[in-house]
């Protein structure tokens, strides 16, 4: 089947004080509460790279040859034209894609805390698919009461984040719906529950309902709903699915008793954010890995602990007591088992047949996720946030080019990209006086945060797979499999928890979500600088990236420093504060068809529920930011997808309040009555709007690339 590409748009109760509103349960499932542990990055970095352009001289110069072979001297193929600018379609950087976004006239959804997922007036809408709502043929209903694991590895997974879409071509009204399925709260799960002690059954349950959904939807006739459908494509993959690992980090340091080639790995774990590719694939983040590795023996090698240490890996029991029932979770018995999690994965939708790939070249951390850019000579340039308190951006550039077409045969020859190429770590670098970054968050005298960066190479992998590290010291097999010390090693920037990071699909710029970060500026930590002007920073910032993308320089400057806009400490790209909505914790970035930004939020700091933003990135309307959704209690904004007359979110993790219980749940959505809540995909639309035979109503931007 030719396929079209659509645009995928990705203080609890109890919590310490200037803390995000995430709830304390959340932190323990979702992360492993990597918030109350110690900050991985112990390093004394520059803060603004003092030493980088010396680091990026020396790695320049043993890396020239290769980075000249990987980026240089490109020209346009044939058919490769139709996919230059981003993953998103557009012709060039400075193309367009030719539809309209939703109307930004809307009039804002007022902050709230119902439980409910409320838009503007003039727009409705409905859950498309639930937790535990069947995706394969032959799957049960979902029965809270008598879950079981095979049943869940058919039905739909918990906590969905990530959501990519694409059109069916002989198929009218229908599309392919990917989503990632990030963690299991177990004690909203299973009634009983007893963390010290998890049952076999519990625990396969949530290895089942780990990993990623594809499930085909159709489009309703009379309104803009989509509901799912038991298609032929569709597919679990779950913490047991067979993957194949590539590139350099494949060697010692990822054989096991069970796989003594390093090459073949059960499972995906914490799947973010992610991406899509214009060959029409989809890409997936393993975010929080560290969590699922525990070990009841010892670990006594310091070199060891050290690394496991540098990724918030802790040598002691797990919350989840994963190593009680498979070995390979346990870092004693099978150390080099957490070496092959936190890479980026690709999936091809397309294929159910097919064994995903789990990308080493493009470095090994805690990934919210990988965005594309496509050069005009056809280079595939991935952006990468380390979603970690003082951890670092990264962009891999491709040697190869994009084979043109939609075929099978071109989408396995295309899913080699990024395999080969150039993997970097940023550094940014102010131009105000460092006396007025003072960490109050206010502006410095030219009005603007903002300042340049460069990209320092750390590892090239070259066409016959051989590879090169630039770190002094580190081999290429220990850049891919402990990347974040390679970062450390060449002095990159730290930051507040880079998350989602997304090249405009029309201007290329790209856009970085950076959450928050509490022990900005605390003892022993870094100090503010231009990129982070906050101490105790718990309302997050967005930057705006105008990148080289094939080169190693870049200019910066914060779009959004969020939070309550009548503070003196936020900053909304110089449009009038009274008239924008608060926003708190930006988590992932989207684009809509005519290229107009959309944030979600993740843990708002301001006390009410998470939403989904329009943000004006050009023009006089820059930095007006309007709440157009908002997501039930407890809940995350989750994988965005915007287009003209509907958007998609993923509703993660609704109900999940400290001190609530299945006995005494905080919500009730989305089924109401006395029932649990339940994560689930939900699309909004406006009124009026409805899909129709023959026609893609409305979800599908003009300027893509045609079957």
């Amino acid at each position: 089947m030719s396929i079209r590409r659509l645009l995928p748009l990705t203080t609890p109760g109890g919590a310490a004080p200037g803390i995000s509103n995430r709830q304390h349960i959340t932190c323990v499932y979702k992360c492993g509460d990597q918030c109350a542990a110690p900050v991985p990055n112990t390093t004394g970095n520059p803060y603004f790279g003092d030493i980088a352009t010396e680091i990026s001289r020396r790695g320049a110069l043993k890396a020239a040859g290769v980075v000249a072979l990987a980026v240089g001297a490109t020209q346009v193929m044939p058919g490769v034209a139709a996919a230059q600018g981003s993953a998103a379609g557009s012709l060039g950087d400075t193309g367009s894609l030719g539809g309209n976004g939703i109307d930004t006239t809307f009039t804002p959804v007022s902050p709230n805390t119902d439980d409910a997922v409320t838009v503007p007036a003039g727009y409705s809408s409905d859950v498309v698919i639930r937790w535990g709502d069947p995706v394969i043929a032959g799957a049960p209903e979902f029965d809270f009461e008598n879950q079981t694991a095979a049943a869940q590895a058919r039905q739909y997974g918990f906590n969905c984040d990530l959501a990519v879409m694409f059109p069916m071509d002989d198929r009218d009204e229908r599309f392919l719906f990917t989503v990632n399925h990030e963690y299991t709260t177990e004690p909203s799960m299973f009634r009983g529950y007893d963390p010290e002690n998890p049952t076999r059954e519990q625990v396969e349950i949530a290895w089942a309902a780990h990993g990623m959904s594809v499930v085909e939807l159709a489009s309703r006739p009379n309104d803009g709903g989509l509901d799912p459908v038991l298609g032929s494509y569709n597919r679990r993959i779950t913490a047991l699915t067979p993957f194949e690992l590539r590139g350099p980090a494949v060697g010692p340091l990822t054989r096991t008793n069970a796989d003594p080639t390093g090459t073949r790995v059960l499972g995906t774990l914490n799947n973010c954010a992610g991406g899509h590719t214009p060959w029409g694939t989809v890409l997936s983040g393993e975010e929080n890995f560290n969590q699922y590795f525990g070990t009841a023996g010892a670990v006594t090698d310091t070199t060891r602990l050290e690394q496991l240490r540098r990724y918030g890996i802790a040598a002691e029991t797990s919350g989840r007591k994963w190593e009680n029932f498979d070995d390979r979770f346990d870092l004693a018995k099978e150390p080099n088992e957490v070496n092959r999690f936190g890479y980026v994965v690709e999936v091809d939708p397309w294929n159910p047949d097919s064994t995903p790939v789990k990308h080493s070249a493009m470095g090994r951390f805690k990934h919210e996720g990988a965005s594309i850019h496509v050069t005009p000579g056809g280079t595939v340039v991935a952006y990468s946030g380390d979603d970690e308190r003082f951890d670092y951006l990264y962009k891999f550039v491709s040697s190869r080019r994009i084979t043109p077409g939609q075929t099978a045969t071109a989408r396995a020859e295309n899913m080699k990209i990024l395999d080969e190429g150039t993997l970097y770590v940023a550094t940014f670098s102010g131009n105000s006086p460092a006396a007025e970054i003072d960490g109050t968050g206010a502006l410095p005298a030219d009005g603007r945060f903002d300042g340049t960066g460069t990209w320092i190479p750390l590892m090239t992998v070259t066409a016959d797979g051989a590879a090169v590290s630039h770190v002094d010291g580190m081999t290429p097999e220990q850049v891919a499999v402990h990347t974040r010390m390679a970062g450390d090693a060449v002095g990159a920037t730290k930051m507040d928890r880079p998350e989602d990071v997304e090249p405009s699909p029309t201007t290329g710029k790209v856009y970085m979500a950076l959450t928050n970060n509490s022990q900005r500026g605390t003892a022993g930590k870094a100090a503010a600088d231009e990129a982070n002007p906050r101490h105790n920073n718990k309302h997050g910032q967005v930057v705006e990236i105008t990148d080289d993308h094939a080169g190693t320089t870049f200019g910066w400057n914060l779009l959004l420093v969020c939070g309550d806009p009548k503070e003196a400490d936020t900053y909304f790209g110089g449009f009038d504060k009274s008239k924008v909505s608060p926003i708190s914790c930006p988590d992932n970035v989207a684009f809509g068809p005519d290229g107009g930004l959309w944030v979600s939020t993740d843990g708002n700091a301001l006390g009410f529920n998470d939403g989904l933003y329009s943000v004006a990135t050009s023009g006089p309307n820059r930095g007006e930011t309007k709440l157009f959704l908002t997501v039930p209690v407890g809940a995350e904004t989750c994988g965005p997808l915007v287009f003209e007359n509907r958007a998609i979110v993923n509703v993660q993790h609704p109900g999940e309040k400290d001190g609530s219980s299945i006995e005494n749940p905080a919500s009730h959505w989305p089924d109401g009555g006395a029932s649990q809540p339940r994560p689930s995909t939900v699309v909004a639309w406006k009124n009026g709007f409805g899909g129709g035979a023959g026609s893609l109503g409305g979800l599908l931007p003009a300027g893509l690339l045609g079957s």
